[in-house]
């Protein structure tokens, strides 16, 4: 998508800023709590920005929102806080677009996240293998993709912490790697004898991309443009592989992280090392896995034991 063309005469990013809280608060007579809320909102947008290398909110594309609320659901807000966010969001642009700051809405043709599912769907282990399986080898990007996959699922890594994945961070020899969470956060991570495996074999195909100064050190690169892989792409690679396959779940890289706690959970790991391995600060946010497994055995029940099967 072409990028947005400003004013003839372009107000400066403070005060447009100004004016647009100005506006919520005198003209639409918001809450001060509904204003404070609003402020967050656009302030998690800004603080985005960087990362993106954006240095102009009337700059944004509607791709660049996709990336953002991917980064969203990434760190863990759930779907009703990031429907909110977008609300906040979307009352903003509008307010560029009605003041003409910008000619085309970037969240015009963004969709609200489903609220009530907290959790994407869970992957078994046959559903991965077929995933991991269906990619084809045979294409530039196939060795890629597949080491992807593996690492997403082996490590439960969130999509940001794969794309900023380096070399440095990779102790292969020793079965682990150094992962870079919220907050900045280290942690380290085992991975499987299969990732090392792929990733080492991905590492023949790396070798032919003219990678972009300062690049060097990022473990997935993009064959085209030579720099690390976006958030987006990733979910692209993932979205492709489940309709090869024609899997009905509803599923994205998250679905790697959260298939991998559950299996890690069902196989008898301690709450605490999942917790670790995951990078959460708080327990409370692992025990959702809880949740999940407590369902799926209600569910095991309910199903096999003779007493509810006579009932049948």
């Amino acid at each position: 998508m072409k990028k947005t063309i400003h004013n003839t005469t372009p107000t400066t990013s403070k005060t447009l800023l100004q004016q647009y809280f100005q506006h919520i608060k005198l003209e639409k007579g918001l809450s001060s709590n509904t204003l404070a809320a609003y402020t967050d909102d656009l302030q998690k947008l800004l603080e985005f920005l960087p990362s993106e290398k954006i240095t102009d909110f009337r700059d944004i594309t509607t791709d660049d929102i996709h990336q953002f609320m991917a980064s969203l659901t990434d760190i863990g807000i759930h779907a009703r806080s990031q429907a909110r966010i977008l609300s906040g969001i979307r009352s903003f642009f509008r307010f560029l677009y009605l003041e003409k700051e910008i000619t085309q809405d970037p969240t015009e043709l963004i969709e609200s996240p489903k609220i009530g599912q907290h959790l994407p769907d869970i992957l078994t282990t046959e559903e991965i293998d077929l995933l991991i399986n269906s990619i084809d080898l045979t294409t530039t990007e196939g060795q890629r993709n597949r080491a992807i996959m593996e690492t997403l699922y082996s490590c439960g890594l969130r999509v940001s912490e794969l794309c900023q994945l380096k070399l440095s961070d990779l102790f292969l020899n020793e079965g682990f790697i150094k992962v870079k969470g919220k907050g900045n956060k280290e942690r380290l991570v085992p991975i499987s004898k299969k990732a090392i495996k792929e990733i080492r074999l991905w590492f023949y195909d790396r070798n032919n991309i003219q990678i972009k100064p300062s690049y060097e050190d990022f473990v997935f690169l993009s064959f085209r443009r030579g720099k690390p892989l976006s958030r987006i792409m990733v979910f692209h690679i993932i979205k492709t592989a489940a309709e090869n396959v024609q899997l009905k779940k509803t599923i994205s890289p998250h679905s790697f992280r959260h298939s991998f706690a559950t299996h890690l959970l069902e196989g008898g790991a301690n709450l605490r090392v999942i917790q670790a391995m995951l990078g959460h600060e708080s327990i409370s946010t692992t025990e959702i896995y809880m949740h999940v497994d407590r369902s799926r055995l209600k569910d095991e029940i309910l199903n096999h034991h003779p007493r509810n099967i006579g009932s049948k």
